[in-house]
């Protein structure tokens, strides 16, 4: 009977839910009059009422969303106030909870704008409103396991299942009047009762009247109930909920606390009379115990906010905070809890700015004890926030390091701070370390060195006080020391006078050096004696850049070091170091080095003021170094060993056996290096040899300028006819003459000096007359030609050139086969560019006869007549510098000729 009335009852329920999703019984398995009722399996629709698509779901998904459908609507319509259009949405279609609605950032309140204009920004927010703001639904899902003391009341859906003798699922609803109606059972009061106690009397039943069987009971729906909420919310008014709903499910439902309202004195009316729910107990973990339940007929009333005081500064959460509820002051302590503690754990300073009576701001200092009031601001600052009981250890090291400077009742020192030598960067300067120590009095800075080779081997130690830093080098920090932006320091210069192309290096130190260098032009005068080169330029160092006054202090502890040592120059050093140390900070010594008489020099101190230089020479050739102590401004002075090896190479070009560069010793000659050159050629022309000499190429170019600027001022005495003197008439052309002299000065500006000397070459009159044989220097150059089958006229010759050699031939021979002179030349003043470099007279005139014989490679030069110009005195010796150009030009085309070869 109870199978035949539960089967009536879902036929029931079946056309109920088609009419109401507006489906057709064809949808339930209804064949007609004749066919079987209900024993298909039915289908879900494939649209909702209102047009949104179904997705497609297994069939055993659809079975069940229909069976839920057919329980929820046997027991229960629609939500109240649902329209009965509004299209239901099963709980397994909402597989993705809808997103929370987002809003830009509220305008401050009344409270945050009052403590916005008393605090630096960003402005302090009023701590526990944004708990609303998730957008929660408002009512708690009805679904899942239910507490055991959970008070039934009408309208609560039950499942009871029997199993045992008798089985069978009943789906029952808390009716009207409280009772519970069971088939065959008189009914159950279940209304006020908690779900354990009704179970317990189920459980009896079925023992007592069906022996064998045993009761299950669950909540299948809960039920529905409305709560007024009134007062400082967003929606005011009854609001739809489930009677699992808490306080926070019934305030997000009306769209949560405004700011005005009051977090701290929420009141609930009702059945259960009045009580004042503090949210901070829930949100902030104040003290006290919060009872968020509520029941059927509980109104919730939220009153306008209380005092607020804000707290900001080094908390955990800077915020604006509710006084406890009809509080309007509270204590410190209780106040700086709710803001999550203060930061640090002590060293703090509590500062309130309060109003006082007037209304004007005041500030205060507040004890840990005290007590804020409403309008208060706190502000948590630290006592002193610097850096306490800390050394550090900077520059040329893996990364800087921070150290206690003390540990209970043991003091930091620089072994225990450079414990691990991994600490330190690859190829530090070890001679000198500095800690920069501030005085405890004065808070002054100064240097203190200590030798950090000493330190790392274990043999040196110093206690560090607070705040010491540490500085170690880099061999590249104290090789700048020799830089020219140093050395340029020291002459007191500025940083932008850089000369000889030298960029600049901007460095601040560099300023401090100069001033230091010109207050006491003597202080430095060893660094500035020991003639280090300005070539290049370099960065400044960053630990010059940190520390500005490091190159003053360290050149103050300098030892200069020079000489025969590998890496010469300054090394700062502490008072007593060996030099053997610095020996080795300079790489070692090279091995020409002569220990036998080592210079040293040393300014001691003396008290009446003078400070004598001692300068002493040693013998080291023990190598005892050690044995010698240093101080700091000593200088060291290691001179090589003498050696008859010249500095530089001598170059043989042309024909000698075996032409290249060799060096040579001192005083070697020139026989001797055409012997190491294995001889000449059998083409070899000795007498044409060209031999040339940097010095004398020094001189020769010397010449050249000199005879241009004594030209060129002739041609203004000219101009402005100072030296017209005896002139002949007037049709001279003094234009033309200075136009000539300008050309004349210009070329020799641009003429080339070939440094030749005459020279004897020939081996067998170097071995005949050894006075000829000319001692060599580093850098000559010795040509030896093959021997040539010419002679070359040119000048004022009607057709210049280079004519074959004629045994016997003169110079009028030559320049008559050239075609003779031109019209304006002057015969007398013609000469002759020997092979060997001289010049001689060509003999022209006609009572010289032809002059002497010419060899082959000769060059006979016939000049311009400059009787038009004699009257001017810049052309009386254009013969000579016209024949020195003519030898430079000749001997630099025959080295030109066979170094190309």
């Amino acid at each position: 009977m109870p199978a035949v009335r539960m089967m009536g009852l879902r036929r029931i329920m079946a056309v109920l839910v088609a009419s109401y999703f507006g489906l057709s019984a064809a949808a339930f398995g209804q064949t007609g009059p004749g066919g079987s009722s209900f024993l298909a399996p039915p289908t879900l629709p494939p649209i909702m009422p209102n047009g949104t698509p179904l997705p497609n779901l297994p069939p055993g998904t659809q079975q069940d969303l229909l069976q839920r459908l057919l329980d929820g609507g046997a027991t229960r319509g629609p939500p109240p106030g649902m329209p009965r259009s509004a299209p239901i949405i099963a709980p397994a279609f909402a597989t993705q909870p809808l997103p929370a609605p987002t809003t830009p950032e509220d305008p401050l309140s009344s409270a945050e704008a009052f403590f916005a204009a008393r605090l630096d920004p960003p402005p302090l927010r009023q701590f526990g409103y944004e708990t609303f703001r998730s957008g929660g639904t408002g009512a708690a899902q009805g679904f899942g396991a239910l507490p055991e003391d959970y008070v039934l009341g009408p309208d609560d859906e039950l499942i009871v299942a029997f199993r045992g003798r008798a089985r069978q699922t009943l789906t029952l609803r808390v009716g009207r009047d409280g009772t519970l109606l069971l088939p065959d059972l008189a009914p159950i009061p279940a209304a006020g009762r908690s779900l354990k106690d009704l179970r317990a009397q189920l459980e009896g039943i079925a023992t007592r009247d069906l022996g064998g069987s045993e009761v299950f009971v669950s909540i299948g729906q809960v039920r529905q109930m409305n709560i007024f909420i009134a007062g400082e919310v967003l929606h005011p008014g009854f609001q739809p909920l489930n009677a699992l709903s808490t306080v926070l499910d019934a305030l997000s439902a009306a769209g949560g606390v405004r700011k005005t309202g009051s977090l701290r004195a929420i009141r609930i009316e009702g059945p259960r009379g009045r009580r004042v729910l503090d949210l901070y107990t829930v949100i902030a973990d104040a003290p006290g115990d919060a009872d968020l339940s509520l029941r059927e007929g509980d109104r919730i009333i939220v009153p306008p906010v209380g005092g607020t005081v804000a707290v900001a500064g080094d908390v955990a959460r800077p915020a604006i905070y509710e006084l406890p509820a009809r509080q309007a002051a509270a204590p410190l302590a209780e106040l700086l809890a709710l803001a999550g503690g203060t930061i640090r754990q002590g060293g703090n300073r509590l500062l309130v700015q309060q109003s006082d009576s007037a209304g004007r701001r005041s500030f205060a200092e507040l004890a840990p004890n005290s007590t804020v009031r409403r309008g208060d601001a706190v502000l948590v600052q630290p006592g002193a926030d610097v850096v306490a009981n800390t050394v550090r250890l900077m520059g040329h090291v893996a990364i800087p390091v921070t150290r206690a400077a003390s540990g209970g009742r043991q003091a930091q020192t620089l072994r225990g701070l450079i414990s691990d030598r991994r600490l330190l960067r690859n190829d530090p300067y070890v001679r000198l370390g500095v800690v920069w120590r501030a005085d405890r009095r004065t808070g002054q800075r100064n240097f203190v060195g200590f030798d950090l080779g000493r330190v790392l081997e274990g043999q040196a130690n110093l206690a560090l006080q607070e705040g010491d830093e540490v500085i170690v080098f880099a061999r590249s920090d104290i090789v700048f020391l020799t830089s020219p932006a140093v050395q340029r320091a020291l002459r007191g210069e500025a940083a932008e006078a850089a000369p000889n192309g030298v960029a600049a290096v901007d460095c601040p130190a560099m300023t401090a050096l100069a001033l230091a260098s010109r207050a006491s032009s003597q202080r430095y005068a060893y660094v500035k004696g020991a003639g280090f080169p300005e070539l290049g330029s370099a960065a400044c160092p960053q630990v010059y850049l940190d520390y500005p006054d490091l190159p003053t202090f360290l050149l103050d502890q300098s030892i200069v070091l020079t000489g025969e040592a590998r890496v010469p120059g300054v090394f700062p050093i502490t008072d007593n170091t060996g030099l053997d140390q610095v020996i080795a900070a300079a790489g070692g010594l090279s091995d020409a080095a002569d220990l036998r008489v080592v210079e040293f020099a040393r300014e001691p101190t003396d008290a009446g003021g003078a400070i004598p230089l001692a300068r002493t020479r040693l013998d080291l050739s023990s190598r005892n170094f050690a044995a010698v102590r240093l101080s700091p401004r000593d200088t060291i002075r290691i001179p090589r060993s003498f050696g008859d090896r010249d500095t530089g190479p001598v170059i043989l070009v042309g024909e000698f056996l075996r032409p290249g560069s060799y060096d040579i010793r001192r005083g070697e000659r020139l026989s001797e290096i055409i012997g190491r050159a294995g001889g000449m050629t059998p083409q070899a022309y000795p007498y044409g040899a060209v031999f040339t000499r940097a010095s004398v190429r020094e001189r020769q170019q010397e010449g050249f300028s000199r005879t241009a600027r004594e030209l060129e001022t002739s041609l203004i005495q000219v101009a402005s006819g100072q030296a017209v003197a005896g002139s002949r008439g007037t049709r001279a052309d003094l234009g033309s003459a200075i136009s000539a002299g300008r050309e004349l000065a210009n070329s020799l500006r641009e003429a080339r000096a070939a440094g030749r000397m005459v020279v004897e070459a020939n081996p067998v009159l170097l071995a005949a007359r050894p006075e000829l044989d000319v001692l060599l220097e580093p850098g000559d150059i010795i040509a030896i030609p093959k021997r040539p089958n010419e002679v070359t006229v040119v000048g004022s010759i009607l057709n210049p050139g280079s004519l074959q050699f004629r045994s016997g031939w003169r110079a009028s021979d030559y320049v008559r086969a050239s075609g003779g002179t031109q019209r304006f030349a002057d015969p007398s003043r013609a000469f002759i560019v020997l092979p060997n470099g001289q010049s001689t007279a060509a003999g022209l005139s006609a009572w010289q006869q032809g002059g002497p014989p010419i060899p082959p490679g000769s060059l006979v030069v016939v000049p311009q007549d400059p009787s038009p110009y004699e009257t001017w005195g810049f052309v009386r010796d254009l013969t000579q510098v016209l024949g020195q150009i003519s030898v430079s030009a000749a001997a630099l085309a025959v080295i030109a000729r066979e170094a190309g070869q």
